[in-house]
Order: C-alpha cells, then sequence, then structure tokens
C-alpha cells in the first residue's frame, strides 16, 4: 500500500500529526508513507522515522493557483498511491488528491469538499481533541465512530540529528553544563497567547540562582525582541547565563539545540508541542486558548492557566485590553511546576 497524506501547515499541527502517522504505521506496517507539507514542516517530517518520504507543497498558506495543484497532482499520479488523507478541511487542500485521481480519499468534513473527500467524517464534537480527529482518519468509520471507540495511540516522539546538534552548538558558542532551561516566549497565533517577559524573568532568575542553571530562548525573528526583554528584566549578574537564540537559528536547529535541555516553559505554540514531543519536563502557559482542544501530548507537563470567566476566548488579541488570564498568572506558578516536575 502507498498512503499520501496531505499534512497540515502550522507547526504545532504537524507535530500532532506524528499520532496519525505512527498509527498508520502500526495498522499497515508495509506501507509506504509519504507527506506532503510546505517547506519549513520539512525538519519535523525528516525528525519522525514513521515517514518515508516529505513532500515538498510548493503553495504557501491560503494561495489557490489551480495550474500549480494540477501539475503537482499529474506528477503524483505517477507514483499510484492507494489512499490519500487531507488534514486540513480546506477545498483547495483536498483538490491534489483528487487531481491525481487516488481512489480512496479520507478527510473531516470542512469546505464544500463533497465527493473530493468520498471518505468523510463530520462528528467532531465526538471526538474533541484536535490529535484524536488526525488518529480517527486511520481507522474506518465503520469501527472507530467517537474517541471513544479509538484504541489507545502513540504520542509524537521526535528524534534529535545529533551531527546539527554538535554544530549548532559550535556555532553559537554554546555549552551542554550547566542545566538547560528552555523558554518559548513567542507565539505566531498572537498576543493572547503570550505570557509577560516579566513573568518568564522571574522564572529565569529562579533557574539560574536557585538550580545554579543557564537559559536558553527559542523562537523566530520575530520573537527577537521579547527575549532581549526577559535578559533585560533579569538582575545584571544573571544575564550572562542567558542566551537569546530568538532569530539566530532555523527550525531544524531549535529542535535539536531544545533536545539537549532539562526543562522548558512555553506558550501554547508550536515549540511547545515540540518540547513536548523530544520529552522534556514541560510547563505549559495557557492564555486565550485552551488544553481541552490542543494540550502537549506528553506525560510530564504541568498546564498553568487562570480561571477569569472571559477565557478561553481564543482571540489572537484580548477584546477587554486586560490580558488578565496571561498578567495575574504569576511566575511563582511555573516556579512551583518546575521544582515538582524536577522532585
Amino acid at each position: 500500500m502507498k498512503i499520501l497524506v496531505v499534512g497540515p501547515s502550522w507547526v504545532g499541527d504537524m507535530v500532532m500529526s506524528q499520532s496519525l502517522y505512527k498509527t498508520l504505521k502500526q495498522l499497515h506496517p508495509q506501507a509506504q508513507l509519504d507527506v506532503l507539507a510546505p517547506d519549513w514542516c520539512r525538519p519535523l517530517l525528516e525528525r519522525m522515522p514513521e515517514v518515508d518520504n516529505a513532500l515538498r507543497m510548493p503553495l504557501g498558506h491560503g494561495e489557490l493557483q489551480l495550474t500549480v495543484r494540477w501539475k503537482l497532482a499529474r506528477e503524483l499520479k505517477k507514483q499510484g498511491y492507494d489512499w490519500a488523507i487531507t488534514q486540513p478541511n480546506s477545498l483547495k487542500s483536498a483538490l491534489i488528491p483528487w487531481f491525481a485521481g487516488i481512489k480512496q480519499r479520507s478527510g473531516w468534513k470542512g469546505e464544500s469538499r463533497y465527493g473530493i473527500v468520498n471518505q468523510m467524517r463530520s462528528n467532531k464534537q465526538d471526538f474533541p481533541l484536535m490529535v484524536e480527529r488526525y488518529v480517527a482518519l486511520a481507522h474506518p468509520k465503520s469501527q472507530v465512530n467517537s474517541a471513544a471507540d479509538l484504541p489507545e495511540y502513540a504520542h509524537p516522539a521526535l528524534h534529535a540529528n545529533s551531527n546539527n546538534q554538535a554544530e549548532a552548538l559550535q556555532q553559537l558558542g554554546l555549552q551542554v553544563q550547566p542545566s538547560i532551561l528552555a523558554l518559548c516566549p513567542g507565539a505566531e497565533f498572537g498576543p493572547a497567547k503570550r505570557w509577560p517577559e516579566q513573568h518568564y524573568a522571574e522564572a529565569a532568575a529562579h533557574w539560574i540562582s536557585q538550580r545554579q542553571g543557564q537559559v536558553w530562548i527559542f523562537g523566530s525573528d520575530k520573537d527577537k525582541d521579547v527575549g532581549e526583554q526577559i535578559i533585560a528584566h533579569l538582575p545584571e549578574q544573571l544575564q550572562a547565563q542567558c542566551h537569546n537564540l530568538a532569530g539566530k537559528t532555523k527550525l531544524a536547529e531549535a529542535i535539536d539545540l531544545m533536545a539537549l535541555a532539562d526543562m522548558a516553559i512555553s506558550n501554547d505554540s508550536g515549540l511547545m508541542h515540540i518540547a513536548a514531543a523530544l520529552k522534556l519536563p514541560l510547563v505549559a502557559i495557557y492564555g486565550s486558548s485552551s488544553p481541552q482542544y490542543t494540550p502537549p501530548l506528553t506525560e510530564r507537563a504541568e498546564i498553568l492557566h487562570t480561571d477569569i470567566d472571559c477565557r478561553p476566548c481564543f482571540k489572537k488579541t484580548c477584546q477587554y485590553g486586560h490580558l488578565k488570564c496571561l498578567t495575574e498568572l504569576p511566575a511563582s506558578r511555573a516556579i512551583a511546576a518546575i521544582n515538582k516536575l524536577l522532585a
């Protein structure tokens, strides 16, 4: 059997997708499993041993470009895929397997794509977690019609690249001792997911002063400034032990370096899911979003949030302008979570 999966575009969603890929390989151990996804997801797919081939999706999020999709589908048709699974809910994401003439085309009900997806699921309310919806696509509807029907499935587990790891350490002048706290203070979704930098700084100061450790800050170029703000909030004598790597690493290096950490604190973001998949002890901070939908898939996490009436609102920005769901979540709770996880 040859299986093609049209993967999601967001980093966190792609990490959670590994549970689907693990399930497919468990059910069909001899199958070839190829995943079509944007280039920025390739470092993740390369660290998932279940994926045989990571295929490049040449279009960005939201681009239709029917001609490009048609040409790509014609190339994929030559591979003779037996089954296609489309993870995103959009119409355009389902077009390529249809254009390629793949007979079995599975996916969830989304934009009008009846017939284009010919094995469709529509009962999302019976699968409250996103990862459950992904894993369900590996099973026949007749056997699995709710989360309660799902057999036990494996959580994501990324495999770091040791050669890339060593090269990144050398290039950035980093040492693996003393113990490392990874901070992930960004959130691509919006500010309603970002724990304040002064709270991050307080947790970092505890790690450096009380545990004699060091801190590595991870993120994209957009997170460089917040990383500098965290360092600025630290007492001057502790700042040399805090390294701002935001914008200095590509995703591949970030994954491999984070694998060396002893602990991580992260907003609900793609890096949170990466930390979970690397099996780090993890303090996960939730603001406007909810762990009832996209929790970190690990047994080694402490999930923190406030219980104010307006959360979770799932908004990118605070509709009331106060961000109390984040500002009223003190660093002392994260420090207590660190102590619990490392007890």
